[in-house]
């Protein structure tokens, strides 16, 4: 089987590139083996919200890692707690592994939860080498997968890959203590997973019942699946239309990756130069 290609019109991250915040935002980006479609939106228009995301990729351009995190609350704390993440994520950005970076991340949560704040969030590590992505959920949502071999959509989660019970992880913040479970997906061409913020799930229909993840999944049997704006515009068209067109009532966040395998990209001399200039900091991130 041929690798579908890269979106024509994204953004293709260069190496050592460190993108996201919690602004609100509508964009298409692509790193070595992946299309990703970013779309955020702050409740009732504020220019920025209490969900935060970023996605960086390494200096050989073989790591690509996202976060998604919903933090209590909106203004300054957040605002502080999103620059504290980027450099989190600028210090782990030539890591394979994230469990540095969770630890972190629960430390940090430690201190918010001290500020009557509360946190979740998904990690997650893709290997252009490898193609495989490994996830750390830390009580957020529950993502969603489709399985292009089978064209099926399910429930992502560690006892969905690995077949076997997980203890639930903790919000992070709650225990600093805490350890955090991982499981590895191995990705095929034209799978799909998507990552999100609790006003999908918690959509609220015109009778007053809540969408959940079994609704959710019934909308993505919808969606395109070409490419990650189709179907992530679908997701939230169908979210809208249970929602009887009313307002969210909540910051939406929805992250969609696509993969398509392709190889990791060859750098030449001038980015390679600007590659070490960032690692030994003659250079920001």
């Amino acid at each position: 089987m041929n690798h579908p290609g890269p979106l024509n019109d994204s953004h293709a991250m260069r190496c050592m590139e460190l993108w996201g915040g919690n602004r609100a935002v509508r964009e298409a980006i692509a790193t070595p083996g992946l299309d990703i479609w970013v779309f955020s939106e702050p409740f009732h228009g504020d220019s920025r919200g209490g969900d935060v995301h970023y996605v960086s990729l390494c200096g050989g351009g073989i790591i690509t890692r996202l976060i998604v995190a919903d933090v209590s609350g909106h203004g300054e704390v957040v605002a502080g707690f999103a620059h504290d993440l980027r450099d989190m994520m600028r210090r782990n950005i030539n890591s394979k592994t994230q469990k540095r970076l969770v630890k972190a991340l629960n430390r940090q949560f430690t201190e918010l939860a001290q500020l009557q704040r509360f946190a979740t969030a998904v990690v997650a590590t893709y290997l252009a080498s490898t193609d495989q992505l490994t996830v750390c959920n830390a009580a957020h949502p529950r993502p969603i997968w489709y399985r292009a071999e089978t064209a099926t959509w399910s429930i992502l989660s560690h006892e969905s890959v690995n077949k076997v019970p997980s203890a639930m992880n903790l919000p992070l913040g709650i225990d600093e203590t805490a350890t955090y479970d991982q499981y590895t997906l191995p990705l095929g061409p034209g799978d799909l997973v998507v990552f999100y913020t609790d006003a999908l799930t918690e959509a609220m229909a015109p009778d007053g019942s809540l969408l959940g993840e079994s609704g959710l999944i019934e909308i993505a049997r919808t969606v395109e699946v070409a490419s990650p704006d189709l179907a992530g515009s679908g997701l939230l068209e169908g979210v809208r239309r249970y929602r009887g067109g009313l307002e969210s009532d909540d910051d939406i966040t929805l992250l969609v990756l696509r993969h398509h395998g392709g190889p990791p990209r060859k750098l030449s001399l001038g980015e390679k130069i600007d590659v070490y200039a960032k690692v030994f900091g003659l250079k920001s991130v």
